[in-house]
């Protein structure tokens, strides 16, 4: 008897699902680890915890987003199989800038040995480096103060060890700084290509470099270097064995992955045709998303390349507000956006405060309790009592807890309220501030909640005064800031829960100028008398503000931003973070983390802040032979 049913068909994989195997197998072969786990997703590309991340190949994909995508699998790869973390961490200079040229220069180096070894390889990445150079929009910089030093450099080492000019992209760059960097440095750029093989001698070479560019320093770490004294004999061999190994690998490096790479290329290039058959070899634009977020590169800070003043002005200051929450809408309205804001993200709510709870957890945690006994009064040590029982003339003992000295503490938020925000991220910004805010109120941190956007749109009433004094050039910034106050760091939550409500009202919301707001809140926390001061930056996006940026330069805000990171980063006490949601904000600040879902947010938020807790002040992260105190709230 036969049945009517239909057998249920077999799930059918995404059309990229082959693509990504063969990447991932090609990359477990390179990197000589059968069992590395290789995930995609929308997030910048790189090695995470032992883990190979890759972006996401999009679902219409031409073969140069192929050769993008195999680009990222090979560097993480030749990272893996050519890179001794052990000899790294003895060689790598201390210093920021130091540190940036010396990490750059050695992915230069692991990327050269898999592009002298195999073509398709070569070729892979180069497709990868234009791709993060032209995303980064690196072909649009005109001034050498806007063009990281680091940057240049490896491309040029790049040059020396293959041969292979830098991408187009990445042209300007590099032209900017050549004619210093050959000056200065052009001997030592031509001795690295005999080196390439030894990371020891290699790091060696790239200390020489650093001298005769003026960045010269200290080893990181001299204990060490005390090691290597003690070991020296050991270390030799192993040099000679990691040789021998690896003249030994290079030629099983070659034979295990070109197998592996033609895979790979046959594989891709059949599912590029499945993939592309439908709409040619271009990616649309409208499929591409996430994968452009993803291959986003992370655009170093410019450190001390060359000292940049503050060109940036406003017009005028005079339509300027400093405005507290509650006077911008009546107390009703208050109440009612409040409610709006309760209702609509009431089962986020559990999610965040559980996530908060962890958080106080932590923080309690580190608040070790001290105790003096056997004193004369104070609370009765029950730990004494067995003795008092066995023998009453055992006299009682008493005991004090000590005073324990922690370092007060205040944390600001600095919300972007501008326009990108309106919807889904400014309801969780809101929430998650509200519950960190009473959480880090219980840990006795005081918190101050702060916003920025714009009074008007497209311009104000600087914009008319502009145009009134007869269209100056490069007026500077040309629109009428807003800097929300929505909670004081002396204000209690209970007192100011309802203001995080004026989120919630239509027309809030404009755009975001956000150096100057960063700067303000800055200010703001400088004055504060506690010992330690924590700046969280929350933002969508760069600056935007169309009335300003139509009559200055395009990068006008950005680098007046840029600008403001660096005062705060190199030369003030206070400790910046900044989380950016579906913005790689990790191109600005050096302490930064880029979430892709605003629901992701709370997590963003309570794990930075742990971490600085657990860290401890910068005082206590200068030197190993400090005691490291934990939690100083």
């Amino acid at each position: 008897m036969t049945s009517n049913t239909k057998p249920k068909a077999p799930a059918k994989d995404s059309p990229t699902e082959p693509f990504k195997r063969s990447v991932s197998a090609c990359l477990r072969a390179i990197a000589r680890q059968p069992e590395l786990e290789v995930s995609f997703a929308a997030e910048r590309p790189g090695l995470v915890g032992g883990k190979a991340r890759l972006p996401e190949p999009p679902r219409k994909m031409s073969k140069q987003d192929a050769a993008i995508v195999r680009g990222h699998a090979d560097a993480a790869a030749l990272k893996l199989a050519c890179h001794d973390p052990a000899v790294h961490r003895r060689l790598v200079p201390g210093g920021q800038q130091a540190r940036a040229v010396f990490e750059a220069v050695e992915q230069a180096r692991v990327e050269a040995i898999g592009s002298r070894r195999m073509m398709g390889v070569k070729h892979n990445l180069s497709a990868m480096l234009d791709d993060k150079f032209h995303r980064g929009k690196f072909d649009e910089i005109t001034d050498r103060a806007d063009a990281p030093i680091e940057d240049a450099v490896s491309l040029m080492v790049r040059e020396r060890l293959t041969g292979e000019a830098p991408p187009p992209a990445a042209r300007k760059l590099v032209e900017l700084w050549r004619p210093f960097i050959e000056e200065r440095a052009g001997k030592g750029l031509d001795q690295l290509g005999g080196l390439v093989e030894d990371q020891r001698k290699f790091g060696d070479a790239v200390h020489d470099l650093l001298e005769s560019l003026d960045m010269g320093e200290e080893r990181s770490s001299s204990e060490d270097d005390e090691e290597d004294g003690e070991t020296g004999d050991q270390d030799r061999k192993k040099d000679e064995q990691g040789e021998k190994g690896e003249a030994a690998d290079s030629e099983d490096l070659e034979k295990m992955s070109m197998e592996e790479a033609e895979a790979s290329a046959d594989a891709a290039e059949s599912t590029e045709e499945e993939a592309d058959a439908p709409a040619g070899d271009m990616a649309d634009d409208t499929e591409m998303g996430d994968s452009e977020q993803a291959s986003e590169p992370w655009r170093p800070r410019n450190g001390r390349n060359e000292p940049r003043g503050p060109d940036y002005k406003p017009f005028t200051g005079r339509f300027d507000e400093t405005v507290a929450a509650e006077d911008l809408c009546e107390p009703e309205e208050l109440d009612r956006l409040r409610g709006y804001l309760d209702k609509q993200l009431s089962h986020l709510q559990g999610v965040v405060a559980r996530l908060a709870n962890r958080l106080q957890r932590r923080l309690m945690a580190q608040q070790n309790r001290a105790w003096e006994f056997d004193l004369e009064e104070g609370m009765l040590d029950a730990a004494r009592l067995p003795r008092i029982i066995i023998d009453p003339m055992y006299p009682l003992a008493f005991k004090t807890e000590k005073e324990t000295n922690f370092r007060d503490t205040v944390v600001t938020l600095l919300l972007d309220n501008s326009g990108s925000m309106r919807g889904r991220p400014i309801t969780v910004a809101a929430t998650c501030a509200d519950i960190l805010a009473r959480t880090l109120e219980r840990c006795g941190v005081k918190v101050e909640i702060l916003g920025f956007t714009t009074r008007a749109w497209k311009g104000g009433s600087s914009r008319e005064s502009w145009l009134a004094a007869g269209k100056t050039p490069n007026p500077g910034r040309l629109n009428d800031l807003r800097h929300i106050i929505y909670k004081s760091a002396d204000s209690p939550w209970r007192r100011a829960r309802k203001n995080l409500g004026l989120m919630m009202r239509e027309g809030l919301l404009k755009e975001n100028i956000d150096g100057e707001a960063l700067d303000w809140a800055h200010k703001r926390l400088l004055a504060r008398t506690e010992q330690r001061k924590i700046l969280m930056m929350i933002s969508d996006g760069a600056p935007v503000d169309d009335s300003t940026l139509s009559v200055n330069p395009g990068n006008y805000l950005e680098r007046h931003l840029r600008w403001v990171i660096e005062e705060i980063e190199t030369r003030s006490p206070v400790e910046l973070i900044a989380i950016g949601i579906g913005h790689d904000v990790t191109r600005y600040y050096r302490r930064a983390v880029t979430i892709v879902d605003a629901e992701e947010l709370g997590g963003a938020m309570t794990e930075k802040l742990a971490e600085l807790f657990e860290e401890g002040p910068p005082d206590e992260q200068a030197g190993r032979a400090r005691p490291k105190r934990k939690l100083h709230s």
